[in-house]
């Protein structure tokens, strides 16, 4: 007997790493619900390509969380703290950026896990990845391991046993360029996505901030033209 798909949540920022997961979480067959978030971030454009990128990849349904980081402060992308421009990568890869937001995935993941218990779903797929270790505490394996077994206490599903939670990573291992390979032979169209950390008003990227600077370098070193700027003529 064919057995249906299985539901999984998936945490879509509506940027490429997350968009290349949601493409993953499908293609493995699972039934993905996306899941977004208005956190007080400065540039919420984020959530305009998120939307199109659920629709665009089928999500069964889309929900943007409504809560607010704003008031704790400490990050450059919730308060008013100019976004580094033109770091070197050598830069980025030591010590915390100033784009880091405080236990931001430690939120994600557990409204995720709110939702997956209630779809009755045992999967819960993040897009974090190798580029982020250094930078980002909360984007290293150990931390996804941690949260998933946290994550299996925190429950009534889990405590009576009528739900095993697994946390997807496919990309802790991946560069950029290996995820944005993965990505379009799934099908994801980049030009939908969007990953600056200070785009302008219309969503056309700065070009400047380390996510843009390593989203560059992953689209070269895959030996491609990003379709992100050629929709907004910067190529």
């Amino acid at each position: 007997m064919h057995k249906p798909p299985l539901p999984a949540v998936v945490l879509l920022s509506g940027g490429l790493d997350s968009s290349t997961v949601l493409a993953m979480a499908k293609a493995q067959g699972y039934t993905p619900y996306a899941l977004s978030f208005r956190y007080g971030q400065r540039h919420a454009h984020e959530l305009l390509a998120a939307q199109a990128v659920a629709h665009a990849l089928g999500a069964a349904q889309h929900v943007i969380a409504q809560i607010d980081l704003r008031p704790f402060g400490g990050s450059a992308l919730t308060a008013d703290i100019d976004v580094p421009k033109g770091r070197s990568l050598n830069d980025m890869a030591h010590g915390i950026p100033v784009t880091y937001v405080p236990a931001r995935n430690t939120v994600f993941l557990s409204f995720a896990l709110a939702w997956a218990e209630t779809l009755g779903a045992s999967d819960i797929f993040i897009g974090v990845n190798a580029l982020d270790y250094s930078g980002y505490p909360d984007c290293r394996p150990a931390y996804i391991a941690a949260f998933e077994a946290m994550a299996n206490l925190a429950t009534k599903a889990g405590v009576e046993g009528t739900q095993r939670l697994k946390i997807h990573s496919p990309l802790l291992a991946l560069d950029k360029s290996q995820i944005i390979q993965a990505g379009l032979a799934l099908g994801v169209d980049y030009a939908l996505t969007s990953s600056c950390y200070d785009p302008a008003p219309d969503g056309k990227p700065c070009g400047g901030c380390d996510s843009c600077l390593l989203r560059a370098k992953g689209f070269a070193q895959a030996g491609l033209v990003d379709p992100l700027r050629v929709r907004f003529g910067l190529t």
